[in-house]
């Protein structure tokens, strides 16, 4: 995802919404007695507290544990692997990672994907816990947080090195995935599904992918890992990546980690985490079966909101629309209503979230 989102200040869930105030103090100075009016005010007054404080408190520690504290520390200790297994259908999980600046593009993204019957397989990996307990308070399971969670003030400015930091935790949750056997598709939550991808994964390959390049292909073009550009690399997005439990695709999650390793962030060098995953495709193109989606399927931004040409002589092939290389949460969102493809407004009720 590559954009500056701002970011809402983060509700602590185990904070007490319920405050005491101090009581106030009586006038030492007062004579009174023992039977006076003051004191059995004050007699009556603990009696109250005594009775019907106290039990309240109770009442409400118990209602609180029944309904909140069990939620919090059950979503705290819930795993990958309880997650995917709850989650899965027929050996696949559709997965996304979001912090809680994400969440209305979570939920745009999840209606399109309920338009399409796939909503009950979507994991959300939550990048801080607002999003793990916001997620699991609506749609119970299908969040999960893999710790320790990133520091959720400087993981969303593009470029920055908490953005690379949270960029860099994909290939290690996918590869995690893999390695308990699922099938694995992962996307931003910048896109859009148009129609069903499922059907486009076709064959045994390892590794599915988009190219992020705006140059028209062929219709039928080749669905080789295409050749390196200036840089000596290629310019694959790793927004948009579909994984099957192989060797090959373990690999590649395994190579993508170390080139993140090999190149961290700097200020002199803002990496991301896509470099280093088109280093790995290119270093694996000759152990690894890897798989180009079709472009008229799966268009970068280039095409599908720049390209009129291309996109009218394309119609009625495009799958997945990727709302990328536009900076700024506002507007993405702008962009989105453009083209009709903001749905929160007027399809919330169509999102296993509602209106969170």
């Amino acid at each position: 995802m590559s954009s500056f989102l701002y970011q809402r200040p983060i509700h602590n869930p185990l904070s007490d919404p319920y405050s005491i105030s101090p009581p106030s103090s009586f006038n030492s100075h007062k004579p009174y007695s023992i039977f006076s009016p003051t004191t059995l005010l004050v007699f009556l007054s603990l009696v109250v507290v005594m009775g019907v404080f106290f039990p309240w408190v109770g009442m409400r520690e118990s209602l609180f544990s029944v309904t909140t504290r069990p939620s919090i520390a059950k979503w705290r200790d819930y795993t990958l692997a309880q997650a995917t297994s709850f989650v899965a259908q027929n050996g696949t999980v559709i997965v996304c990672a979001v912090s809680q600046p994400y969440l209305p593009f979570l939920n745009n993204w999840l209606i399109s994907i309920a338009r399409q019957k796939h909503q009950d397989k979507v994991l959300v990996i939550a990048e801080d816990y607002a999003t793990l307990y916001k997620v699991n308070e609506w749609w119970p399971g299908h969040a999960v947080l893999v710790p320790p969670a990133p520091d959720a003030q400087t993981a969303h400015k593009f470029g920055s090195q908490g953005f690379f930091n949270f960029t860099s935790r994909r290939p290690r949750h996918l590869l995690q995935i893999l390695e308990l056997g699922y099938n694995v598709m992962y996307n931003d939550v910048d896109k859009v599904w148009l129609a069903d991808p499922f059907p486009y994964f076709e064959g045994n390959h390892d590794v599915y992918f988009t190219d992020d390049m705006t140059p028209v292909k062929p219709l039928k073009h080749s669905h080789d890992l295409p050749p390196p550009g200036k840089k000596g690399r290629t310019y694959i997005c790793s927004c948009m990546i579909f994984l099957r439990p192989t060797s090959g695709a373990k690999l590649v999650m395994k190579k993508w980690i170390e080139e993140l390793k090999d190149q961290p962030w700097s200020r002199e060098k803002k990496a991301n985490d896509q470099p280093a995953f088109n280093w790995a495709l290119g270093k694996l193109a000759n152990e690894v079966d890897l798989y180009l989606l079709p472009q008229a399927a799966f268009p970068t931004e280039g095409l599908y909101f720049k390209n009129k040409t291309w996109v009218r002589e394309t119609k009625g092939m495009h799958v997945i629309i990727h709302n990328n290389y536009i900076l700024g949460f506002e507007k993405k969102i702008k962009r989105f209503h453009d083209y009709d493809l903001w749905l929160v407004d007027d399809h919330v009720d169509e999102s296993p979230l509602g209106r969170i």
